[in-house]
């Protein structure tokens, strides 16, 4: 009787989910080159113009006077473009933000249809005359996500060749990007993977608990299903097809489904699991436990976080001596797009983001810093540690089981930094920027080995040597895919009998006496 509640719940449940299972298997070998289109920081860099020193007539501290800040933090100004034009971008990307353009010292405010037009003209090289524009006031398909869906209104320019360019209409900047290429790209990967279909998806709470639950009961299912699969296996061959003996009890779809769930069912149980970990269902294990109150902070002291240290304290007066201008006409060969100000151990410095994501640190002189002395990095990664002595440090020049990117394109080689301490942190410091790039610590175990390592298999051993990592990966989502198919053929065969009320061809359950 427990056998046949098994089976009766396993075919019923994956009759309710083989469809959206089989979306599931071979969209994971779409998503494992490529994703759902988005514009990113190095996006807005390489579409931004370089910056002209000739243009730059204001001084971040003018510029702010001009607005009213009597006092700013330098993390708190980036000098970019907006509209071709030189500005500062002042408050750090917060609510009281500013924009003020550094050639005139007028603030950014209103946001005119014939600006619009220039910045969608200058994203995509295309005049826009030839493009078809629509207000967007309700989610559509490649503004499902994130704070897209606060962005309200949008502005969607069209052009022939497929680039689509959606401005957000209070601030003027390119929100969404996406071309025929990368929507395709989309609807065979993130879209069917991440079920971000626009009817469900716009509905934030009902997607999420539609993802969380069918990924939860799928992967009972599939539990169940290793369970009869182990179960009905006869390791003594006791049955027997076309005359010969056999341990697996069934012909046809079935004994294929039997073979495929007895060597994929395990892969098909954790790429289940580990998905609806991407929900964050279990608040209490995925999450951080929250942050410590001034009142509980006796057994704490003084010292800077390890990010706080490498920067060390400045203010804008330390970088009075120089006029960004100035500095961008001493690194003319510098193709730079943003300039920020920063520091290294208290010494005012100023980082230089370059097209393509690279950045280069500059000293107020205009010489160009190739990295960081090793030695001071590690020094103050240690006066920041409660126990100094027992903190390690190592240069590694390749990723490791924490410090992981698909892409290749996170810096290497990079300063590694295992604290030891009772959150077993471990930090990745980049002796080029002298910037943390990676802070991983025992409170992330759970994401990282049940969500990252069970679902995407970013082990070192196969990671770092692609492409057998790809070869791996695509062969599990093959198999899983060819389960999903004969889990398909079996449902609609039953559904059929249940609907006509006859048998649908010979019947495949073999005895142990035939």
């Amino acid at each position: 009787m427990i056998l046949r509640l098994l089976i009766f719940l396993h075919r019923w449940v994956g009759i309710a989910l083989c469809l959206l299972f089989l979306l599931w298997f071979p969209s994971g070998i779409g998503m494992m080159y490529w994703t759902f289109p988005a514009v990113s920081n190095n996006d807005r860099l390489d579409h931004s113009p370089k910056l002209n020193p000739a243009k730059i007539m204001l001084s971040p501290t003018e510029a702010a006077d001009k607005v009213g800040i009597q006092k700013i933090s330098p993390d708190e100004i980036r000098l970019n473009t907006f509209d071709g034009r030189p500005v500062y971008r002042l408050g750090g990307g917060r609510g009281d933000s500013h924009i003020v353009y550094a050639d005139t010292g007028e603030e950014q405010t209103e946001v005119s249809s014939e600006m619009r037009h220039r910045i969608a003209a200058a994203w995509t090289g295309q005049p826009t005359d030839q493009a078809s524009l629509e207000s967007v006031e309700e989610v559509d398909q490649w503004t499902v996500s994130g704070r897209l869906r606060n962005l309200r209104p949008l502005y969607k320019y069209s052009w022939p060749d497929g680039q689509q360019v959606y401005i957000a209409g209070h601030s003027g900047e390119v929100v969404q990007y996406t071309t025929f290429g990368t929507r395709l790209a989309a609807h065979v990967s993130a879209i069917p993977h991440w079920v971000y279909y626009t009817p469900l998806r716009k509905n934030q709470r009902a997607w999420v608990r539609f993802v969380v639950w069918t990924s939860g009961i799928g992967t009972i299912s599939a539990i169940i299903g290793i369970v009869i699969g182990a179960w009905m296996y006869s390791p003594k061959r006791k049955y027997r097809l076309a005359g010969k003996p056999t341990g697996i009890p069934y012909r046809g779809q079935k004994r294929w489904h039997t073979i495929l769930g007895l060597i994929f069912g395990i892969a098909t149980v954790t790429w289940t699991f580990s998905g609806m970990l991407s929900m964050d269902p279990f608040p209490s294990l995925q999450s951080p436990p929250p942050a410590q109150s001034a009142g509980d902070a006796s057994d704490t002291d003084s010292r800077p976080s390890v990010a706080d240290g490498l920067r060390g304290r400045v203010a804008m007066a330390d970088f009075e001596s120089v006029h960004p201008r100035d500095l961008l006409a001493k690194v003319p060969s510098l193709d730079v797009r943003e300039l920020e100000y920063t520091s290294f151990a208290g010494r005012p410095v100023l980082a230089a983001n370059l097209k393509g994501g690279k950045t280069q640190m500059i000293e107020l002189d205009g010489t160009l810093i190739p990295e960081f002395d090793h030695q001071q990095i590690t020094g103050i990664v240690k006066a920041s540690a409660s126990n100094p002595q027992v903190v390690e440090t190592a240069v590694i020049d390749q990723y490791d089981f924490y410090y992981l990117d698909r892409t290749r394109e996170a810096p290497l080689p990079v300063i590694r930094a295992l604290m030891n301490d009772a959150d077993k942190t471990r930090y990745y410091i980049d002796p080029k920027t002298a910037q943390v790039v990676m802070v991983y610590s025992e409170r992330d175990w759970f994401n990282r080995w049940f969500y990252n390592g069970l679902h995407s298999l970013n082990f070192p051993w196969l990671y770092n040597y692609r492409p057998l990592w790809d070869i791996v990966v695509i062969a599990f989502m093959l198999g899983g895919t060819a389960l999903c198919v004969t889990s398909l053929v079996l449902a609609w065969r039953v559904l059929g009998r249940t609907l006509k009320r006859s048998a649908s061809g010979p019947n495949d359950v073999l005895t142990a006496a035939e």
